[in-house]
């Protein structure tokens, strides 16, 4: 059966010229093969294909706005399994080359351009080794790299956004409705040393100044686990966490328990029960040893002048 194009603007490399685009994003070696077989099925499909083109259209129509729905499932419509679990994959993929070109027609280096998108491949990462299979279970954190939203920038990762009122709630933050940059902590990029903190802050007040003049990005803020405040009391004063802890200012209070949040990230798997936690770093005894007394972990936030 032949291979036909999909519609424009989710043109898909062919199999042959595939892996070379994946490898591109990142993608992992152990994914390649998955992936083109996805592209197989994709291509065989006339009723995928259809859904495939509706999506891209959507995600198409939002590059270069900041806020809109997200719209990549985790898991494909009519799609069982694997395949379904690789199609925003290969949707992200096809869309790359349109993110690539606004990015150039702001000025972003094509350095930053490859940094940002290879968030595919880290994620990629993510699901195989909390699952073991290939598949991409954050296809909607990746909208925001297909937008122009966020862009990795060093050790951090920037998000372009403006405060929600239940966002900025502490009275000495910025008032809802200022333009700010979310920071985010990408894995497998290391230490979160001071100095690389330092380094991509540095380099995110020019980037924006930059390449995004019309809106004023004088704040960063996060909203993370790694703000919790219990962290401080379990982890040595210059642990890195808690030096970074200390870059910011309180911008609203916790909200409920999120133990999820730093199992997911550190131990890979958010369902562990605490007593099969393993406690080989002095982050994961910390969190281990928390939860085994009862206690519980919040997502905490903050924000700084940038």
């Amino acid at each position: 059966m032949t291979d036909p194009d999909l519609p424009a603007p989710a043109d898909l490399p062919s199999a042959d010229d595939l892996p070379r685009a994946l490898l591109d994003l990142g993608v992992p070696h152990i994914d390649i093969n998955p992936l083109v077989a996805a592209r197989t099925r994709l291509a065989r499909d006339p009723g995928l294909r259809r859904v495939f083109a509706r999506a891209a259209g959507d995600q198409s129509a939002a590059v270069g706005t900041v806020g809109r729905p997200a719209g990549l499932p985790p898991q494909w419509p009519d799609a069982p399994g694997e395949v379904g679990r690789l199609l925003p994959a290969l949707l992200f993929t096809a869309l790359a080359p349109q993110a690539r070109a606004w990015h150039r027609s702001r000025g972003v280096p094509p350095e930053v351009s490859r940094a940002t998108l290879a968030d595919l491949g880290r994620q990629l990462t993510v699901h195989r080794r909390r699952h073991g299979t290939p598949g991409l279970g954050s296809a909607n954190w990746l909208t925001l790299h297909l937008r122009g939203e966020l862009f990795q920038l060093g050790r951090l990762q920037f998000q372009r956004h403006r405060l929600r009122p239940q966002e900025a709630v502490d009275a000495a933050a910025p008032p809802a409705g200022t333009w700010c940059l979310v920071l985010h902590v990408p894995d497998f990029c290391g230490p979160l040393t001071p100095r690389a903190c330092d380094a991509s802050l540095d380099r995110a007040r020019a980037f924006f100044a930059r390449h995004f003049p019309a809106a004023p990005y004088r704040t960063a803020c996060i909203f993370s686990w790694l703000l919790d405040g219990q962290l401080a009391d379990r982890l040595p004063a210059e642990a890195n966490i808690v030096r970074f802890q200390r870059r910011f200012r309180p911008l609203r209070p916790d909200r409920g328990p999120s133990d999820a949040e730093p199992l997911g990230f550190v131990f890979t798997d958010p369902e562990l029960p605490p007593e099969r936690l393993p406690r080989e770093t002095a982050l994961q005894r910390a969190l281990a040893d928390h939860l085994r007394a009862g206690g519980h972990w919040y997502v905490g936030s903050g924000w700084c002048p940038l």
